[in-house]
């Protein structure tokens, strides 16, 4: 598919953020809370790109009803990237208030197996070494990473606003992979 076709489809993707950001928290019962995971690897870390708003990020996702966090974190991993992982530490919980209000509990896990493949909902799945992340990668996930790689003992809790500032640098990040191409 050429530029033009990744950018046509940007209408409806972006009507379906805005919706899923702004008037989607306010039809959910209680706090949304999502895991998400630093995968490590012999090969770095390991990022993937969903296939709506474009950039690179940490996987995971939502935990269905009565699955603890940790099993959450390892079903989307594996559902999203087909990595086999072994979760080692909590590394910290993101209270995010502003656009899509949630709390994003961390996880930093060890590889076991599998190899990296995209699935229909991450396109592309890559190791990047951890000094070299991709200038692409969303900004809200680089203190995440910053804190699992550092390895503290305990659980930190950081909240954030989620402004206009976060939105326009998540579609700077998504036009960017748009006009970039795969």
């Amino acid at each position: 598919m050429g530029r033009l076709g990744r950018l046509a489809g940007l209408l409806p993707v972006y009507a379906r953020t805005a919706w899923w950001g702004l008037a989607g928290p306010r039809f959910e019962r209680g706090p949304m809370v999502v895991v998400q995971a630093v995968v490590l690897g012999e090969r770095g870390v390991l990022l993937s790109v969903r296939a709506d708003l474009r950039g690179w990020e940490l996987p995971g996702g939502n935990p269905e009803p009565g699955e603890s966090l940790e099993a959450a974190v390892v079903r989307e991993v594996r559902e999203e990237t087909a990595v086999e992982i072994a979760v080692e530490a909590h590394v910290g919980d993101w209270v995010r208030t502003g656009f899509r209000p949630h709390r994003a509990r961390v996880f930093r896990c060890r590889a076991v197996g599998g190899e990296p493949a995209p699935s229909h909902e991450t396109p592309a799945v890559a190791w990047f070494p951890p000094d070299e992340l991709p200038a692409t990668l969303f900004p809200w996930y680089r203190e995440p990473l910053a804190e699992a790689l550092a390895r503290r003992p305990e659980p930190v809790e950081r909240h954030e606003y989620q402004g206009l500032d976060a939105i326009l640098a998540g579609a700077r990040i998504d036009l960017r992979m748009r006009w970039k191409g795969p």
